[in-house]
């Protein structure tokens, strides 16, 4: 197996992620392509709303030379599974040394732009990359209620932080989830209401850092990007 060059991680990459700085956190994302775009569908959970408001549509990600790059990374993956998940074990580590050098805290959100169940994505040796890394925290939005659900019953990793993603296909499921008690990112257009079906929303364009939210929440988010011609009922339109 051959060495992987292209990094994975881009660290503090994006404005969201910067703002964590001012909390105390160093954040690395990996961006893969998302749903089918190579060919691969790292996003089994996307709605036609979500494929067409995707993120890989704002910012750097709408560049032809980031979208090829996020393809090749995405394709290695598949492809060179050990050798992705070495490369990704030693960015990782080298994140954490970088945060205790400046006094920062590291943490890391594998699916910038994907939908991948990472706790099952294991190193020859059957660990994951949370289980690498346990004093790491990892955090991640899903469409995936299954991993949702497994999450909010305590079975995955203790380090592994979920937050649901709502689209117009899961708003019954987002509902049930913040019924159990966990917390649902919905896209509103322009302004962010008070509450949404009962429940708190708290500005989630503030930071990256779910982990840090409280529990039981609405993940209140601006739209972005094609976002902000959606019809579909991906974004909602606040009372």
């Amino acid at each position: 197996m051959t060495e992987m060059k292209q990094d994975i991680l881009g660290i503090d990459t994006n404005a969201k992620t910067v703002k964590g700085a001012k909390f105390g956190y160093v954040t690395g994302i990996a961006y893969l392509a998302p749903s089918t775009e190579s060919g691969i569908n790292t996003c089994q959970h996307a709605s036609a709303g979500c494929k067409a408001a995707c993120l890989f549509t704002a910012g750097r990600g709408a560049m032809s030379n980031v979208k090829n790059a996020r393809i090749e990374k995405t394709l290695t993956f598949f492809r060179n599974k050990q050798v992705w998940l070495t490369k990704l074990d030693k960015e990782v580590a080298k994140l954490v040394k970088k945060a205790n050098k400046i006094g920062k805290v590291a943490c890391v959100r594998l699916n910038g732009t994907s939908d991948l169940p990472w706790e099952n994505i294991r190193f020859s040796d059957g660990m994951n990359i949370m289980e690498k890394h346990p004093t790491v925290q990892f955090y991640d939005y899903t469409k995936n209620h299954h991993r949702m659900f497994q999450y909010i019953n305590g079975d995955l990793p203790t380090n592994y932080h979920l937050t649901f993603s709502r689209s117009e296909t899961n708003n019954d499921i987002a509902v049930k989830v913040l019924n159990k008690g966990g917390n649902v990112a919905v896209v509103f257009r322009n302004k962010l209401p008070d509450t949404w079906n009962g429940f708190k929303v708290i500005d989630g364009d503030a930071s990256d850092l779910r982990f840090t939210d409280p529990k039981n929440v609405v993940v209140g988010l601006v739209e972005k990007g094609r976002a902000k011609k959606d019809e579909t009922g991906f974004v909602v339109e606040p009372e």
